[in-house]
């Protein structure tokens, strides 16, 4: 049996949850923003070290093949290195994303049931209480659909 709420009581819970939810959405894309900075980062250091070890390989007067093999195993070790934090940062950038719009559905959500339940009061069609069932917000994830564009395809 659905237990009977007062309707300010149900109106309070719903803007705290769409208060907490609208937070947590903006402090996923901050987190998103982060990340994106921090692989901008990656990009950089990379290059600049590849082009640092170019350098010095075309200023060098004793270029022979059998000095070849050092720069190549170190430009080997930073790729390896460089893809394993690029695919690192780009599992989080991604993680943050499914948060972001798990948060944002639920945020949507509350909204909708917040703006029925003020339609209802606002016909007169409303005694002042509300069903526990009308105002409960579980919270919600995209369809498997959503998954489709963080798989790689390559």
């Amino acid at each position: 049996m659905a237990e009977i709420i007062p309707k300010e009581t149900v109106l309070q819970a719903l803007n705290t949850i769409i208060q907490l939810h609208f937070e947590k959405t903006l402090e996923k894309k901050r987190a998103v923003d982060l990340q994106k900075k921090e692989l901008w980062k990656l990009f950089q250091i990379f290059f600049i070290f590849l082009s640092i070890v170019f350098l010095a390989q075309t200023q060098s007067p004793r270029l022979q093949c059998r000095h070849c093999w050092v720069p190549i195993i170190l430009l080997s070790l930073a790729h390896l290195i460089f893809y394993v934090s690029v695919a690192q940062t780009l599992r989080c950038i991604n993680g943050f994303k499914y948060q972001r719009r798990c948060h944002k559905l639920t945020l949507g959500l509350a909204t909708e049931r917040l703006r029925q339940i003020k339609m209802r009061a606002g016909n007169g069609n409303d005694d002042g209480d509300v069903v526990g069932d009308d105002f409960e917000i579980h919270y919600q994830e995209p369809p498997e659909t959503y998954f489709g564009k963080f798989k790689r395809n390559w």
